[in-house]
């Protein structure tokens, strides 16, 4: 019985940890606060006034730890995933014309591996498509950290809303952002050797 009893405890505690204080704000800019948070299966929802508090749910989100975090923001909100060496932003904005819930950017960023190969952050702003790449790479013949010059790019994203939002949506992005630092490491090592 005892076992049960501090497995149900364990179990509880471990809930716990998911569970975070609930983002109190007006998203939809009608002047009534409205709810945001990351419940204990992995979904981002939101509850809009507009809405009726009718619950707007992403995609769920695996790869969630104890460090994801809601955050409010200037016009809307963020939700934040961080982990050992690396981790990304999404930040969301009530789009009245749409009456949805808009992914408007994504940020992300590394540590690189123990030489901090591959280190750096970038950004892109889905309203504009400017993307913003500050990277690094370990140059094994002059032994040490060679910095990238900044990448700027036009990347492009179909429109995004709250609903749609999952995991897939920040690997394409890593996977776009993978590519523009490949292309920019081997222009750096062609003029920097």
């Amino acid at each position: 019985m005892k076992k049960y009893l501090l497995l149900f405890i364990t179990l509880i505690s471990y809930s716990f940890g998911f569970a975070q204080e609930k983002l109190i704000k007006d998203i939809d800019l009608d002047g009534i606060k409205d709810t945001v948070y990351i419940d204990v299966k992995g979904f981002i929802v939101c509850q809009l006034s507009t809405q009726k508090f009718k619950k707007i749910k992403s995609k769920v989100i695996e790869i969630m730890n104890d460090n994801s975090r809601i955050s409010g923001t200037k016009n809307g909100f963020e939700f934040r995933n961080n982990w050992m060496r690396a981790g990304y932003a999404n930040q969301f904005r009530y789009n009245k014309a749409l009456k949805k819930v808009q992914l408007i950017g994504m940020s992300r960023y590394e540590f690189g591996n123990a030489a901090n190969d591959g280190s750096g952050e970038s950004s892109v702003n889905l309203l504009n498509g400017d993307y913003l790449g500050n990277w690094n790479y370990f140059s094994v013949a002059k032994n040490k950290l060679i910095k990238i010059p900044t990448i700027k790019a036009k990347m492009v994203f179909a429109k995004i809303y709250l609903e749609d939002f999952g995991e897939e949506t920040y690997f394409n992005f890593s996977d776009r952002c993978t590519k523009l630092y490949e292309q920019g490491k081997a222009k750096t090592q062609k003029v920097k050797g």
